[in-house]
């Protein structure tokens, strides 16, 4: 299985920046892509940004120019950098990855347990 650790969330207020990580770990054989999802309340969950094995990266519509992400393979971990935070970002934000545990097997979606970022003056 693929186990994630996520890391920091906090509370900022409007302007400012918050760097979130990601890192995955367990017996998996390939990672397809990692990313971002997060989901403010009595709203569904959304994406925010992703970025694959090649390093291509996707972002919300809402982030882009605002939020970087980026990865480190040899650590299988994934970056969220977060800046001009507006209070419309205020969610619990959820690590993703996609991964392949075997080569004979399909990927598998997998979730980490979540990290609130609050933006408040």
């Amino acid at each position: 299985q693929v186990h994630l650790v996520e890391s920091g969330g906090g509370v900022v207020p409007p302007g400012g920046s918050l760097q979130l990580s990601c890192t995955a770990s367990g017996s998996f054989v390939h990672i397809v892509a990692m990313g971002w999802y997060r989901q403010a309340p009595g709203n569904p969950r959304e994406l925010v940004a992703t970025v694959t094995a090649g390093q291509s990266t996707n972002y919300a519509d809402s982030v882009k120019g605002r939020f970087t992400i980026s990865k480190n393979s040899a650590m299988n971990t994934v970056y969220l950098k977060m800046s001009n935070l507006k209070p419309e970002d205020t969610a619990v934000y959820y690590c993703n990855v996609r991964a392949y545990l075997s080569y004979s097997s399909n990927f598998g979606d997998y979730w980490g347990q979540g990290t609130q970022v609050a933006v408040s003056s």
